[in-house]
């Protein structure tokens, strides 16, 4: 297969199902011109470079994990909208490893400024919380706290690191009642 074909869209949708499958590090310009039979220069004409590549994914990965999140929350409030977040969140993250790898990066701001999933994902995070009624700068320390706790949890269950007998189910939802409790009383500033 020649370049025929190939779009931006194509090569960044195998670049997030590679990081699925071997990991985002693995994730190269000379794997995805094996994948798309042709030679790494012609991937040039779609995306600069490898960071260009990266930043694309975690953008696409960002985008999905939001979606996600959004129909999970969708008409729920409080406590029910927190636990339906936490719960997408992992799901995404468990599920697509690669892809959650990628929206783990420090993406340039003027890029985050112009993404349309990006602020989205403040939007869904902070509809969230409004129910705790948090103000800045207690708004930002509070999605902190939450991104923090979901994205530690998430990391030790991926890579086994619970070995205690417990349900590791059973320990996420205890994880997820403190949050509520500790946004529900909330110190403010």
């Amino acid at each position: 297969m020649a370049r025929a074909g190939l779009t931006v869209e194509r090569i960044v949708a195998a670049a997030a199902d590679l990081a699925d499958e071997a990991g985002f590090d693995h994730v190269t310009l000379s794997a995805l011109a094996r994948h798309f039979g042709v030679r790494d220069a012609s991937l040039y004409s779609h995306v600069r470079n490898l960071q260009d590549l990266r930043t694309r994914v975690a953008l696409l990965a960002g985008g999905e994990m939001i979606e996600h999140i959004a129909a999970a929350v969708a008409g729920r409030a409080g406590k029910d909208a927190l636990a339906a977040f936490a719960g997408a969140y992992r799901e995404y993250a468990l599920r697509h490893p690669g892809r959650y790898a990628a929206t783990q990066i420090r993406i340039d701001q003027t890029l985050v400024a112009d993404s349309p999933a990006l602020r989205r994902t403040a939007e869904i995070t902070y509809g969230m919380l409004r129910a705790y009624g948090l103000g800045e700068p207690d708004l930002t320390d509070a999605v902190r706290l939450l991104r923090s706790t979901f994205h530690g949890y998430c990391a030790l269950e991926a890579a086994g690191g619970f070995g205690a007998p417990r349900d590791v189910q059973a320990s996420w939802d205890k994880a997820v009642d403190a949050l509520h409790v500790a946004l529900s009383h909330w110190p403010r500033s």
